[in-house]
């Protein structure tokens, strides 16, 4: 279990007062990969008009475009809310970045109220990602959002 408590606060420190926003992400998506379990991939994509373009990231190599219009990640970009999918080869239109990853969960990132990218957690086992995670990832993506 995830203690989003904590994992929100280091967050916080680690961006707090960094006007470096690359610098910010890479730092969470390390921060992310090494306190959850059972992932094979943390990290961000930002939207470059309708594209959303591979960020820092933890885990293997991964899809550099991604168009706001498929997948899980464009799925909330396009909806504006997180996406938690316990199966992605039952999410249609999923893309398989990493043919290995069975659940996934996406948090939108906002600025001034508009999408401007994703968080993005992969998981090798089917259902990994929980509600808890769900709103925990929701409230570090907010703590994120303001050092961005």
């Amino acid at each position: 279990m995830t203690d989003y408590e904590a994992l929100i606060a280091q967050a916080d420190a680690l961006t707090s007062g960094v006007p470096h926003r690359i610098s910010n992400l890479a730092n969470v998506s390390a921060l992310i990969f090494d306190a959850m379990d059972d992932l094979n991939w943390a990290g961000f994509y930002l939207l470059e008009g309708e594209t959303l373009v591979l960020g820092p990231f933890q885990g293997k190599p991964a899809c550099i475009e991604i168009p706001a219009s498929r997948g899980v990640c464009g799925a909330a970009v396009r909806e504006d809310r997180s996406q938690l999918v316990p199966d992605v080869h039952a999410f249609a239109g999923h893309i398989a970045c990493d043919s290995a990853s069975r659940s996934e969960l996406v948090v939108p990132l906002r600025k001034n109220g508009a999408v401007i990218g994703v968080l993005d957690l992969d998981s090798p086992s089917p259902a990994r990602f929980t509600e808890a995670d769900r709103t925990g990832m929701e409230r570090l993506a907010r703590v994120l959002e303001q050092n961005l």
